[in-house]
């Protein structure tokens, strides 16, 4: 296939950091190489009509506001921080640690006598989401100062009287003895487009079919197809324990007295089903990952 030219390729922003290599992770099994060669932030893509620069999360909606990207994958804390004017195009659940939203709190020091936000007036706050904070705070009518943070956030909350940071566990705000006090918002990872790009019918049709493929890794990710033999006779036995929700392929065997059965399961359904499929005469049972699961 010919290249082609810069004003027809899907110009991708991926996240450089955190989320740098589970994104990676998330296009393999979506079917797409991406390699990063060293120190470059223009990663390859083994797809002619798709080219890729990394940039920070934070920067992302910027960038596909202003055209300079097509697409780019943020979580929906920056664009609201960012103000900016983009097209979600869907959610993509997946962070560093955890499939959970990270949060954006306000904490304090645990030997601190303050319990609500009210009674930080006055005081200063440290944060990376100052557009957010201010906000939070103006419509609380408490007056704060607000310290841009860049980085180690938790450690400036000794120095100063408060600070709203992002985490997905907490376990590093109780590393530093930081007690929650509100939660300012909740964030997953969102795939935008550029308005332009979006209303581009080219375009357009090669976001939706990666954010097609991209959602159905997502959803692959707890799930495993099961496979197994059962004799015919005890068919409606072993139907009855798969879950109601799934519609099982059954396909006869040489010998007629048995089938075999195929089913996509949630993985922590899968522990529990096997046994009860053993006890009720199935064999040959196994299960494989799988990489992309599409409704």
């Amino acid at each position: 296939m010919a290249n082609k030219s810069d004003d027809q390729l899907l110009r991708i922003g991926l996240p450089k950091g955190s989320l740098q290599e589970s994104t990676i992770d998330l296009f393999g099994r979506a079917g797409y190489r991406v390699s990063v060669p060293s120190r470059s932030y223009f990663p390859d893509i083994d797809d002619p009509e798709i080219s890729c620069v990394m940039f920070r999360a934070q920067e992302m909606s910027r960038y596909v506001d202003d055209g300079v990207l097509d697409l780019g994958i943020t979580g929906r804390d920056w664009i609201i921080e960012n103000g900016s004017d983009v097209h979600e195009v869907c959610e993509l659940r997946y962070s560093k640690a955890t499939s959970r939203p990270a949060r954006w709190v306000l904490a304090v020091p645990e030997e601190s006598s303050v319990t609500k936000p009210e009674e930080l007036a006055g005081g200063i706050i440290a944060t990376e989401l100052v557009n957010t904070t201010g906000k939070y705070f103006q419509e609380r009518g408490t007056e704060v100062k607000i310290e841009f943070s860049w980085g180690a956030t938790e450690v400036k909350a000794r120095l100063i009287d408060a600070i709203v940071d992002i985490t997905e566990t907490g376990s590093s705000l109780r590393a530093n003895n930081l007690r929650v006090i509100d939660e300012i918002m909740s964030s997953t990872t969102r795939l935008i487009a550029n308005r332009a790009a979006w209303n581009d019918p080219a375009k357009r049709d090669k976001i939706e079919s990666l954010a097609l493929l991209l959602q159905g890794a997502m959803a692959a990710r707890q799930m495993v197809g099961l496979k197994l033999n059962a004799p015919r006779e005890k068919l409606d036995e072993i139907l009855s324990i798969m879950p109601a929700e799934k519609s099982p392929t059954i396909s006869p065997l040489a010998d007629e007295q048995w089938v075999a059965i195929e089913v996509i399961v949630d993985d922590r359904v899968e522990r529990e089903l096997v046994p009860k499929l053993h006890r009720q005469g199935a064999t040959g049972i196994f299960s494989y990952p799988l990489n992309k699961v599409i409704a």
